[in-house]
């Protein structure tokens, strides 16, 4: 009998010298040292796939259509020049200027490669003292000159440096959004893909962020992704934001991504749900999309002497249900 993978035979049974039998016998032998070989070789080739998977590999992007939803927002960087009319090219410059602000990128073999080289200035030294970025988002709003209303004030003393002409490039209410994206493991940048809150009014300031991927989380077989709500000035909402380990190398491609809808936000990594929230925005938000360098105490740490810092992007989508949302809170 077969038992799992090794073959059992009656050890009071011995035939005949060149018999019949024993030829039966040999050939089982045979089969039993077989098996208990692909056995073997079996859980080697599962061991060696599952421990790639975590290490070295990338996740393999998901096809563009989705089943039941409709593709509403596609960005797969196959033009060699930023498609402007999806993507801003500034951070929140209102609380500093363009010139500052301005995206530091390139787009390589349908990647975009947003950098941070060695002599970029910080992007806002009066508010965010010397942490640089280059980031891209798909919206823009904010106040009058030297008012203090506008998106995503990162400081309380924020004010506006430089008025900007409001723009809505890309600014759903609800929707499952999609990026396949490659992080970094240096100590002090981080790789991030965020929704924030219109703001044209000062509650509609919430954030929902996808994937947080901070280099110093960043280990052998495993990351930390910061998600969740951050509710900011929206009294109707409470913070929800997670910081946990998943198994993967977050500097290899991986999918991130969040379902947000009426009753609550699923949030995703390589297709897998890894939490929900039953809180929801209930207004137009815009992505964010950014790689940041922030100071590190050199006492401490080695300076890390390799630029440009990169995160790179393969394509982001964004997705409507074709039944559309049911709101309960109607």
């Amino acid at each position: 009998m077969i038992d799992g993978a090794r073959l059992s035979i009656p050890v009071a049974w011995e035939p005949e010298k060149g018999s019949v039998q024993q030829q039966i016998l040999r050939i089982a032998v045979i089969m039993k040292n077989t098996i208990t070989s692909c056995f073997s070789l079996v859980q080697l080739l599962t061991f060696t796939f599952l421990n790639q998977s975590v290490m070295g590999q990338d996740f393999p992007p998901n096809p563009v259509l989705k089943n039941g939803y409709q593709l509403e927002f596609n960005e797969d960087f196959t033009s060699s020049e930023l498609d402007t009319n999806k993507w801003f090219p500034y951070y929140l410059p209102q609380w500093s200027s363009k010139a500052k602000s301005a995206t530091n990128y390139q787009i390589k073999n349908n990647t975009l490669i947003l950098k941070i080289d060695e002599d970029q200035e910080p992007w806002c030294p009066e508010f965010n003292d010397s942490i640089k970025v280059s980031s891209l988002q798909t919206g823009v709003f904010s106040g009058e000159l030297n008012s203090s209303f506008g998106q995503h004030r990162i400081s309380e003393n924020c004010v506006v440096r430089e008025q900007q002409q409001v723009s809505r490039l890309y600014t759903p209410q609800y929707g499952y959004f999609e990026i396949r994206a490659k992080a970094i493991g240096s100590k002090n940048n981080v790789c991030a893909f965020w929704m924030i809150g219109f703001e044209d009014e000062p509650y509609k300031s919430a954030e929902i962020c996808i994937m947080e991927i901070k280099g110093e989380h960043v280990k052998e077989g495993q990351a930390v992704n910061g998600f969740g709500l951050r509710a900011f000035e929206d009294t109707n909402l409470a913070d929800e934001f997670f910081e946990e380990p998943f198994s993967i190398d977050a500097t290899q491609f991986h999918i991130y991504a969040a379902e947000w809808k009426p009753s609550g936000i699923d949030f995703f990594i390589d297709n897998k749900k890894v939490k929900s929230i039953r809180q929801s925005p209930a207004y137009e938000m815009q992505f964010m999309l950014n790689i940041y360098e922030v100071p590190i105490n050199l006492a401490l740490n080695k300076p890390e002497l390799t630029y440009p810092k990169v995160f790179q992007i393969d394509y982001v989508r964004a997705y409507q249900p074709l039944a559309g949302y049911l709101d309960n809170r109607k």
